[in-house]
């Protein structure tokens, strides 16, 4: 089961450990957009890890500092990056060095999801250790 959210410059898929975002065509992803999405972030993943999977179907920008603000939440254990094509793919290499935790990029969905699987499964292994 999934919950969907059109929010105006993007969709959102929201699964059980992660998310699915889409922007659209020329849309600027800046800070505005993450206290946003902050909000779905609490309804839906309050007091459990998940991760970010950006499915770049479309061109857009991204403000390279939107990755500090994500480094603010602190159950966001992992972004996932699917370019569409080679320049898509050299900005997902830049702004990953904005990101301070796991950041992948993947030539598919599938790919995508089984790294963010693994990455969940360690942070929440090494979450129960330190709670024992």
């Amino acid at each position: 089961m999934f919950h969907y959210y059109d929010i105006g410059h993007a969709e959102v898929f929201i699964f059980d450990d992660f998310l699915i975002k889409q922007v659209r065509e020329g849309e600027l992803v800046d800070k505005e957009e993450t206290l946003e999405f902050k909000v779905i972030l609490n309804e839906h993943f309050k007091g459990k890890n998940m991760a970010y999977i950006s499915n770049r179907v479309f061109s857009y920008s991204v403000n390279p500092l939107v990755y500090k603000e994500a480094e603010k939440i602190p159950n966001l254990v992992a972004i996932a990056v699917i370019p569409s094509n080679d320049k898509t793919r050299a900005s997902a290499q830049y702004e990953s060095q904005f990101y301070d935790r796991p950041f992948g990029i993947f030539k598919n969905l599938s790919d995508a999801i089984q790294w963010v699987h693994k990455i969940i499964e360690r942070e929440n292994s090494e979450l129960n250790i330190k709670t024992m």
